[in-house]
């Protein structure tokens, strides 16, 4: 597909929730593992991540978020029809989350609820799904919650959140569009390679081996690729955003802000600097909430300009980009939208 326009769609507004428990890259580490992380923190940029308790799920994250936007949107719970869960982090293998949550949220038994297993890119293909159902007929207020639970203390990377996205039919509402892609032949570059049907989860998977870094991992623990990811993102992602501002007829300077997904500072400067875009357009929350896997792009516009994007009107492009590998980009129109404040729970 690539390129696409969606009409018809509001963006009515947003929210983020994240965890209390704040885990300090440093600090909290063993001492043994303190050069590396030093490295970690220096050239990834991450230095504290969020992490839920033992008993959250990103579903308990993404449905405090919901909750404060529905009641901020003043939403009737009856007049939604559509509740979309992107997630790589589901409360069971099945059934899936958003079935679930189409119960906790108390919405009525019409609404459409099903699960979109992706990560790094989630936000721009959860938005042009839902968005297409919306533009379609038939929907005409939309949910789309997006997250993971993805942070664990050893790992230095990742941290969870859960977020919430309401779209609604507007026949004013300005274009949405959007530039999505996918390519499958580099599907190990980010991986869990047991607990799936290819590989099933053994008892041979449950004893970890110590890596080239000391660091103790199971074998079913996730594969990251890291010069491969960079490799990636760094040459997919710039040319994607042109092209995108090329569908769109956009000038490249008429975007008020640039949401890139929070992979790691290298990366993220690289393509900045690729596009040439100054850094007062381009927020970042690596050093706070770390990578946020699909949730990373509306947990920057919460904390970073969730002020700026209320009650106003900006153009906003969004770009996600990792595990599949997929990536997407999208511009939209925030006028008049909701964006309450970062929740912690």
């Amino acid at each position: 597909m690539a390129q696409a326009t969606i009409r018809n769609v509001r963006y009515a507004g947003m929210t983020s929730c994240v965890p209390r428990r704040i885990v300090d890259n440093i600090r909290d580490c063993p001492p043994q593992l303190r050069s590396a992380r030093e490295r970690v923190v220096r050239n990834i940029g991450i230095e504290t991540r969020r992490i839920c308790s033992e008993w959250q799920c990103f579903s308990d994250l993404a449905l405090v978020a919901t909750e404060q936007l529905l009641a901020e949107l003043a939403w009737q719970r009856d007049d939604i029809d559509a509740l979309i869960v992107v997630t790589q982090s589901p409360d069971y293998l099945i059934p899936g989350t958003a079935i679930i949550l189409q119960d906790r949220l108390k919405l009525k038994q019409t609404t459409i609820a099903f699960d979109v297993n992706l990560g790094c890119s989630a936000y721009a293909f959860g938005l042009h799904l839902l968005g297409s159902m919306i533009s379609a007929g038939g929907v005409k207020k939309g949910l789309l919650l997006v997250g993971d639970r993805a942070a664990s203390v050893l790992d230095p990377l990742f941290s969870d959140a859960g977020t919430a996205t309401a779209l609604e039919f507007d026949a004013d509402a300005p274009p949405m569009y959007f530039d999505l892609n996918s390519d499958g032949s580099g599907f190990r570059a980010i991986m869990l390679p047991a607990g799936g049907h290819r590989e099933p989860y053994g008892l041979q998977h449950a004893v970890p081996v110590k890596d080239e870094d000391g660091i103790w991992r199971s074998p079913a623990a996730l594969v990251l690729d890291g010069p491969a990811v960079l490799s990636f993102s760094t040459q997919q992602v710039p040319p994607a955003v042109r092209n995108l501002l090329a569908y769109a007829n956009c000038p490249i300077e008429h975007i008020d802000y640039f949401v890139f997904h929070q992979a790691n500072r290298m990366i993220n400067e690289t393509i900045r600097k690729k596009l040439g875009l100054p850094v007062e357009k381009v927020p970042s929350t690596l050093a706070e909430f770390g990578n946020t896997s699909g949730a990373s792009i509306p947990v920057t516009m919460t904390a970073r300009i969730h002020e700026q994007l209320r009650g106003g009107s900006k153009k906003v492009l969004m770009s996600g980009f990792g595990i599949g590998l997929s990536w997407g980009s999208c511009i939209i129109d925030v006028q008049d939208a909701v964006f309450p404040a970062l929740i912690e729970a």
